[in-house]
Parts: C-alpha cells; sequence; structure tokens
C-alpha cells in the first residue's frame, strides 16, 4: 500500500497541507479503503482538494475522481478493493494518464506524490452536487453502450470534461484545467 502521510507538520505544530494532495472520500469509499489515517482535525474545503466516489455498474467497482477548483474529472472502471487500498498510487496514476490523454502536463495540479496524499471527508456540498450529475452522465452514457464492457471510457471520460456546470461559471472542466496551465506557465 502507499504510504498515507498523516498531517502532523513539520515538527513545529504546523500542519503540511501546502504539500499534499487531500483526496476527500464519500463514506462509502471509505468503508472498502478501510482504516487508513484521515485527516485529523478535519480541514476546512481547498480549492485544490480532489474528491472520490465509489459507484457500481455491472456488478462493478468503479471510481469517481473530481478536481474542487476546476471539476476536472475521471472516471475509472473495474477497481478492486486491494487497488483502492493503495490510494495514492491509485489516484496519482489515473490524474497523470488523463492530463495527458488531454495534452495537459502534469504539474497543472500540485501535489500528486503518492505518499503525500491525505485522506478525508467530503467537505464541499456544490462539488458533491456535480459529481452527483456526473455520475448520472455515466450512468446514461454506460446504459445507452449497452453495458460498462461495451462503454468507450476514452470518450466518456472526455465528455465528462467537457460538460459544463453552474458551480464553475459554466466553464468546462478541461477549460478551466487548460487555463490554470497557461496561467502558471506550467
Amino acid at each position: 500500500m502507499g504510504r498515507v502521510r498523516e498531517p502532523g507538520g513539520l515538527g513545529c505544530g504546523i500542519p503540511a497541507y501546502d504539500r499534499v494532495m487531500i483526496l476527500r472520500c464519500t463514506s462509502k469509499l471509505l468503508a472498502i479503503i478501510g482504516p487508513a489515517p484521515a485527516a485529523k482535525p478535519a480541514q476546512a474545503p481547498d480549492a485544490e482538494d480532489w474528491y472520490a466516489n465509489l459507484m457500481w455498474f455491472d456488478r462493478r467497482k468503479c471510481l469517481l475522481l473530481t478536481h474542487a477548483a476546476t471539476l476536472f474529472s475521471i472516471f475509472e472502471a473495474n477497481v478492486s478493493a486491494p487497488g483502492l487500498r493503495a490510494t495514492g498510487p491509485l489516484v496519482s496514476r489515473l490524474i497523470e494518464r488523463e492530463l495527458a490523454c488531454e495534452g495537459l502536463p502534469s504539474a497543472v495540479f500540485a501535489g500528486l506524490e503518492p505518499e503525500d496524499l491525505i485522506l478525508a471527508r467530503t467537505a464541499d456540498r456544490s462539488v458533491l452536487g456535480c459529481m452527483n450529475d456526473m455520475a448520472f452522465l455515466c450512468r446514461y452514457t454506460i446504459a445507452e453502450s449497452g453495458g460498462l464492457m461495451s462503454t468507450d471510457l476514452g470518450a466518456l471520460n472526455r465528455s465528462l470534461r467537457r460538460n459544463i456546470n453552474s458551480a464553475r461559471g459554466y466553464q468546462p472542466p478541461i477549460g478551466l484545467a487548460a487555463r490554470r496551465s497557461k496561467e502558471s506557465g506550467r
């Protein structure tokens, strides 16, 4: 299992959250991951947080990841419980893979080191509401394709990142991520 870094700071009472990725998981996902260290005390929601939800399609576990600021989302089918327990490597690999598919550098999102992942409970209801809409889009696409095995997952992921949401000013997530890349010179 990848190392999940517990918040504790740098030995001077200052939490080390500025250099890590916080993955805010639904209780459904936390139940599968098991007793991994979760952030205590709970940190306030941040725009750089990632959210994760566990979904089931055709009796298969699927993972939906979403970046809070951009709503850049990733759908991964057929995830296993042991794979989910190795949360840091799984999440980092998925984010880097999908950024590469979109032609974006991995530096668009900071803190993608698998060993620097902190698990926390979900906190921002607007992100969760957008994720519910994305889950509906996934359900519809998978049903229209004739099931999970017949679905073009690359196309599904691309459509998630091009779907507009009122929570982000009707800007598609891919546009927000690309703008971050240009503005920061990443």
